[in-house]
């Protein structure tokens, strides 16, 4: 009742009484920072152990059946599947065949490989191969790797023993300071595939560093995170990949960070060029 009288009441009011008046939780992207120093000396409360004991805790219940699916540490009844990521995967065996090897580039404990697996027991050979911090992979080495899903601390050490045909990148390019870099780095692995997936876009004609606040119902965090302008993006790979395929992420609706920029997620199928 307090929450619907709030707007009625004058600010002036609400500043003499606020301890009745407790600020709103915000949580989303904010902010068009200069460069990322600036937005990391804006971000608050980033704990890694916090985080990686939230996904565990929740990627086990997925691992036992207790839930259906997990994505940063959030819980779901039901899977949300990507019907562009599975028929990728698919065709991918077929050409090699039936033999699927994936490196997921910052992969978490397996979201993507939970997600998928169930379509991907058809596949004669499927190896899926995290690379992530080491926290996490030392986790996941520990309670999660079996015969398909291993963890690594490079991408080097995870191509080492199998020829690998597809790199995923989930969610992962807008958090790295040097977002260019690391796509450099990547193409030049020589990755017959290039899936992208979960990347944050803009409608503008440049690039826009922002501030992403967690809900504190998943854990408490803040953190840098890019949006790419589409094109811009893209032509980082034009020298070497084709795009095959683009889709909308799944669980991504356009939002808006400011009012005049509207923000959307897409993924993308690179296949390299003859």
């Amino acid at each position: 009742m307090l929450q619907s009288l709030k707007k009625f009441i004058p600010d002036s009011i609400k500043k003499k009484y606020r301890k009745f008046f407790p600020p709103v939780k915000l949580f989303g992207w904010f902010g068009n920072y200069p460069n990322w120093k600036v937005a990391m000396e804006k971000c608050k409360g980033y704990d890694d152990i916090i985080i990686l004991e939230a996904v565990k805790k929740s990627i086990l219940k997925v691992k036992k059946g207790d839930a259906a699916y997990e994505r940063d540490s959030v819980l779901f009844d039901e899977i949300p599947y990507s019907e562009p990521l599975i028929n990728t995967f698919k065709n991918i065996a077929n050409e090699n065949a039936g033999v699927l090897h994936v490196v997921d580039f910052g992969g978490s404990l397996g979201s993507s490989y939970f997600q998928n697996r169930t379509f991907l027991n058809e596949i004669e050979v499927l190896n899926w191969s995290i690379v992530e911090q080491k926290h996490f992979v030392d986790c996941g080495k520990e309670l999660l790797e079996d015969e398909q899903l291993k963890f690594y601390y490079t991408i080097n050490e995870a191509i080492k023993n199998n020829k690998s045909s597809v790199l995923l990148l989930s969610s992962v390019i807008q958090y790295f300071e040097d977002p260019k870099a690391l796509i450099q780095k990547c193409i030049n692995y020589n990755f017959d595939y290039i899936i992208i997936d979960r990347t944050a876009f803009i409608n503008k004609d440049n690039d826009r560093i922002t501030v992403q606040i967690v809900p504190e119902y998943i854990y408490k965090a803040s953190y840098p995170a890019w949006f790419f302008n589409e094109q811009n993006f893209l032509d980082n790979f034009k020298h070497k990949y084709e795009i095959i395929n683009n889709f909308l992420s799944d669980l991504s609706v356009p939002i808006n960070i400011d009012k005049n920029t509207e923000a959307y997620w897409k993924g993308f199928v690179l296949k390299k060029k003859i």
